[in-house]
Order: structure tokens, then sequence, then C-alpha cells
């Protein structure tokens, strides 16, 4: 059984859905998702002696969302993360994280390896520090061109044009970035859109999930669309406003090694995966286990493979996960 609760943590009420008893498990979610993205994992977590632990992050869901952009910086939601782990009693958790959640579960396991003693991230590989600030960086490799961060740093443009029909705004994101998309989809999008498109521009409008997928009913789909309806899209979308301040806020990032146990799972579709390196990851995370690519898999990793991925992920716990535990006490 899933249960919902309302946490105080760093000045914020943080919402966290749970399941089971054990050494605990903490899932992060990515843009644009909440806790729901892991419905499949929280159970099979429970069902392994796990107490898995999904909270909406900062800004989405029943989470707080606070209007300051420099709240949502990695510094701020490292924060949450760690006075969550607080106020639960929890010493330490093997953190999962998917798209920018695995973003933050890098950073965790930088700054806090002690909070953070095994790691699993899925789509989004470690990455090295770069030369100078993302927005920059973008603007120097790509001119000319659209990007979403890009897209997403004036106030007021993304949100209006996302929260304009949250329905669609969703269903054509998933679609887009899923494995049932024609494979060169993304790259048109991502890569050759002229600057100056809107997000939605250059998607297709699939339809309701029915008609393109087996891994999302119309009825799961519609508890996505209900809650961004409810909060609209700025808060998910604050969080890249914050991108080019954690860059000077915290320079130690991507310039610290990953020794924890940790486990890498993607999509071979997935576009985090595919315009990514790997290269940092296996020369800078000596702790690396295992690279996993899951063939026809887009950037939905745990949804679109969910009993791979709870194979995947509870074969790596208990092997390297709950020993280290009971090495603690």
């Amino acid at each position: 059984m899933i249960r919902h609760r309302i946490i105080r943590t760093n000045g914020i009420d943080m919402h966290v859905a749970e399941a089971g008893a054990g050494p605990a498990v903490l899932l992060l979610h990515g843009f644009p998702e909440f806790w729901y993205s892991w419905r499949h994992q929280l159970p099979a977590l429970a069902a392994a002696g796990f107490r898995a632990v999904a909270p909406d992050l900062r800004g989405y869901g029943h989470t707080d969302a606070p209007p300051d952009i420099h709240g949502y910086s990695l510094r701020d939601n490292l924060a949450d993360l760690t006075g969550l782990l607080d106020a639960l009693g929890i010493p330490a958790a093997a953190v999962v994280g998917h798209d920018q959640g695995a973003t933050f579960a890098w950073a965790g396991a930088q700054l806090h390896p002690e909070r953070f003693p095994a790691v699993v991230a899925l789509g989004v590989p470690y990455a090295a520090r770069s030369p100078m600030p993302i927005t920059r960086m973008i603007e120097q490799n790509n001119p000319g061109k659209f990007n979403v961060v890009l897209y997403f740093q004036p106030p007021g443009v993304a949100e209006a044009e996302l929260d304009t029909d949250a329905a669609r705004t969703l269903r054509m994101t998933m679609y887009a970035l899923s494995g049932q998309a024609p494979p060169d989809l993304v790259p048109r999008w991502l890569l050759d859109t002229p600057e100056g498109a809107g997000y939605l521009d250059p998607l297709p409008d699939p339809g309701p999930p029915s008609r393109w997928c087996d891994w999302l009913t119309d009825r799961e789909f519609g508890r996505y669309v209900r809650e961004f309806q409810r909060t609209g899209f700025d808060g998910a979308i604050r969080r890249y406003r914050a991108f080019d301040f954690d860059w000077s806020d915290l320079p130690q990032v991507g310039t610290v090694k990953v020794a924890q146990p940790t486990l890498f799972m993607t999509g071979e579709l997935d576009s985090a995966y595919r315009f990514s390196s790997l290269d940092a990851m296996r020369t800078d995370v000596p702790g690396l286990r295992k690279v996993i690519v899951m063939p026809g898999c887009g950037h939905w990793t745990q949804q679109e493979r969910p009993q791979e991925v709870n194979d995947h992920l509870v074969r790596f716990l208990r092997s390297e996960y709950t020993g280290r535990q009971d090495e603690r006490r």
C-alpha cells in the first residue's frame, strides 16, 4: 500500500509517497513528472524488503513551489532531500534518480556521500563540470537553433505555451521522447529546430496514449493531466532557470568522483543518453558496477520498462546496498 503525507523540510512542505519498510530507497522524478512516475517501483521495492520514498520535488505536485528562481538551485533541492531524510529518521538512503532526478542523485552522491551510499541513475549520466555556464555553452555550440533550456529562461514565455493545454503538452512531450516516436523526431526537435520556435511547434500530436503505447494507459495519463492542470508548469520550469546559478554556486559538482556502488540504466532511444557521453562516468565514477541499455526504450525508462527496471534495481540494491547498511551498523 502506498502511503501519502506532507513533510516539512528546508522551509517548504514536501509531499511524499512511501511504501514498505527496511533499508531506505529515495526515488527522484524528472520533468515533467511527479511521484507517480515511480508507481511501478514503489510496490516492487516494498515487496523486496525496502522502504521506498518518492517525493514530489520542489515545484511539482503537492510540494511547495516558491517564486524565487534561486530557490530551485541544486543546493536548495539537495537541502530539501537531506532534510526530508532527517524528518523521516533516515540516516542514509540509496538514491535513484531519473532525468533531473538523476542530476540531483549525482550531485547528492558527490556532496553528501554519507547520506547516499548507493546510486542508481536513469537516463542522465555523470557529467564533468563544464568550462562555462550552460546557457553560454549552448549558445556557443548550437547558435541559431531552438533549445529547451534557452527557451525556458525568459519568465512567462514557456509557461504561457505549456499551460494553455496541459493534456496536449504532456501527450506531445511523452510521445516525442518515448520509444514509440520515430527515431529522427527528437534529433529534429532538439538539434535542428530554428531559434524562435515554441516548445511544441515541431512536435506531432499523437492523440491519447491508448493509440500509441502499451506502457501508459489513458487513466494513468489522466493523473498527469490533472496534476499539471492544477499546478501549471511554472514550478517545474523554474528549475531550468537556476542552471547557470548552480555553475557558480557549486563549482565542485562535476569534479568529485563517485566511489559509491552505482548502477546506470537507460533506454537506447533516450535523448539524455543519445546526446550525452558516458566517458566522464566511466572515468569519474569508480563505483560504477554496470551500464544497462534497454533496446527500443525511450526516455521514460521506469515507465516504459517497469519490470526490467525493477529486476535490475532490486538485484543491485540487494547486492550492493543492503550489505553496506549491515556494515554501517
